[in-house]
């Protein structure tokens, strides 16, 4: 295990774990947030290409509130009113009346306990107490990470809760697959949904789910992000793409997006379980710290697997509600392709 000289908030050192693949690809973890801080991908010339956004060090983490490569939860998205309708149950706001990202202490402002570390695995544990950002139940987690010498990275959760919940786990990461990461928006995307979610300025839902079809959000056959960028109301509202895309009916073998770099040397398919993506353009980054410097909006993106915002008070209950006593799998994986 090796640590940062600087503290984080507990008064502790930073620590950080590497994973490497006998391609020679490197990823890189630190226990706070179980933050993902890099990925280097093998490239045909041998050199190593960065596929995600990062601070830098792990001190910079601490001054963005953009949530670069975090694990979120206990809830990832947006909660409405921070108010969990089913179980009259209020919890921490952090943005305006509402929660989001499990509140102002979730899960990516914790320090996860590392207990196995190898060279191709790295397994965090999180034990989050009931009333945990108003959350009712103790809830346990294990994070288990598994790079493949296939260039693939696995993200696999079990949970478990002593009292009905509502759960959606998630990681952060912002994806730049280009050689210098500059604007997103020339990348191209294929996302296997038929249907996204229009939400209002605070990014929750404003009315049911519409079709893809015939709009901006229909990346069912792939196109850059910029072809029909801002080019309606949906958009505007929230200065970008910040939409939750309801994934077709898919395995977990099956990629549900796949993101490839403007100059076509480097794709990533990503593999979920869960039943929604969230797709972010990035559309607040400016002035969120880099390894030199400061990211300026569209210059990452982010696709969350999860549950569309505010899925915890849809009545019946979705899917994002786990029972007393039920173990929950929450899985999903990146893999990365150069050309």
């Amino acid at each position: 295990m090796l640590t940062s000289t600087a503290l984080a908030p507990d008064g502790q050192p930073f620590n950080l774990a590497e994973l490497r693949n006998a391609q020679g690809m490197v990823v890189r973890f630190m226990d706070w947030g179980a933050t993902w801080i890099s990925a280097q991908i093998p490239q045909a010339d041998g050199h190593l290409r960065e596929a995600i956004l990062s601070c830098g060090s792990p001190e910079r983490y601490l001054q963005q509130s953009a949530y670069l490569g975090a694990t979120v939860g206990r809830y990832a998205n947006r909660i409405r009113q921070a108010y969990l309708t089913a179980l009259n149950c209020q919890l921490t706001r952090n943005q305006g009346p509402h929660q989001l990202h499990g509140g102002p202490e979730g899960f990516s402002h914790r320090r996860w306990q590392q207990v196995v570390h190898t060279d191709k695995t790295l397994v965090y544990r999180l034990h989050s107490a009931d009333g945990d950002q108003g959350f009712p139940g103790n809830l346990d987690i294990e994070l288990t990470l598994t790079l493949s010498d296939a260039n693939r990275l696995d993200f696999c959760f079990s949970a478990q809760s002593d009292a009905l919940t509502p759960l959606s786990l998630t990681n952060h990461a912002y994806f730049n697959l280009d050689g210098a990461q500059g604007d997103i928006r020339a990348h191209r995307l294929a996302l296997h949904g038929s249907t996204f979610q229009p939400v209002d300025a605070d990014g929750l839902p404003d009315g049911d789910c519409l079709p893809v079809a015939d709009t901006a959000f229909d990346f069912r056959s792939p196109k850059s992000l910029a072809q029909d960028f801002l080019a309606d109301n949906f958009q505007q509202i929230t200065g970008g793409y910040d939409h939750a895309f309801i994934i077709d009916a898919h395995t977990i073998d099956q990629p549900v997006a796949t993101l490839s770099a403007a100059d076509g040397r480097l794709k990533m398919d990503l593999f979920s379980s869960e039943p929604a993506l969230q797709l972010y353009t990035g559309n607040y980054l400016s002035g969120t710290p880099a390894s030199e410097g400061e990211y300026n909006n569209y210059q990452g993106v982010a696709l969350e697997p999860g549950y569309r915002p505010d899925a915890a008070n849809d009545t019946p209950l979705a899917g994002c509600w786990l029972p007393a006593g039920e173990i929950r799998q929450i899985c999903f994986g990146y893999h990365f392709i150069s050309a």
